[in-house]
């Protein structure tokens, strides 16, 4: 017989299938293109904020926004019943660095090129802010098909490859708050992490059994 969730994984899973019902609201604040589109013309916009806000927040919340509100995160615990099987994260974990440094490299080259930032439009390539009803530069349809390539490649990977696969390889927003944590744990500042009672542990396993990231959080 199957135990609820205690009340905070409850209000986790709530809240972040919740962002992924939003997603053809936001997606645009989300968007490795609408960056790079941003930083070619000088436009400071929602995306280039949202990244910025991403790193900073993981400074004091650590992988916070991974667990409570990513629609990608979300997508792929939809999906999990149809495959749960923990992936290895040391062995592909490398596959969203080849993927982060060049584009945040791009990025860096384009907003130089373009004499850097001389205007901010946080609703870019939207129409009413609302990321798949296009813009009057890029048709809807090209909206739609971006946003249905997006789902496609999260759950996609989570279903062939096992528990949230897509954070683990092709995520361009996690080295944000990995790097963030890093700097975090080097300087030793107050911020939210979690905290283990050693003495409490049965030896149980269920943590890591559990665990949507695959982690070894028993050790």
């Amino acid at each position: 017989m199957n135990r609820q969730l205690p009340l905070r994984q409850r209000l986790r899973k709530a809240a972040i299938i919740l962002m992924f019902l939003t997603f053809p609201i936001t997606m645009n604040f989300f968007s490795p293109y609408v960056i790079i589109d941003g930083a070619m013309n000088g436009i400071v916009n929602g995306s280039l904020v949202m990244f910025t806000l991403m790193f900073v927040a993981s400074l004091f919340l650590g992988r916070a926004w991974c667990g409570w509100v990513c629609p990608a995160a979300g997508m792929q615990e939809i999906v999990e019943p149809i495959n749960n099987k923990p992936v290895n994260g040391r062995r592909i974990d490398w596959i969203k660095w080849l993927i982060w440094i060049p584009w945040i490299s791009l990025i860096v080259f384009l907003a130089v090129q373009a004499g850097g930032y001389k205007t901010i439009d946080l609703l870019y390539h939207t129409q009413s802010g609302i990321s798949v009803a296009g813009s009057p530069d890029r048709p809807i349809l090209f909206a739609y098909i971006i946003y249905y390539f997006v789902i496609a490649l999260f759950a996609g990977l989570a279903i062939l490859v096992g528990r949230r696969a897509g954070c683990h390889t092709i995520c361009w927003m996690a080295p944000f708050m990995m790097i963030g944590r890093w700097i975090r744990n080097r300087f030793g500042w107050a911020s939210l992490r979690l905290v283990a009672d050693a003495a409490a542990c049965a030896d149980c396993m269920k943590c890591t059994k559990n665990c949507p990231m695959s982690l070894d959080v028993n050790a």
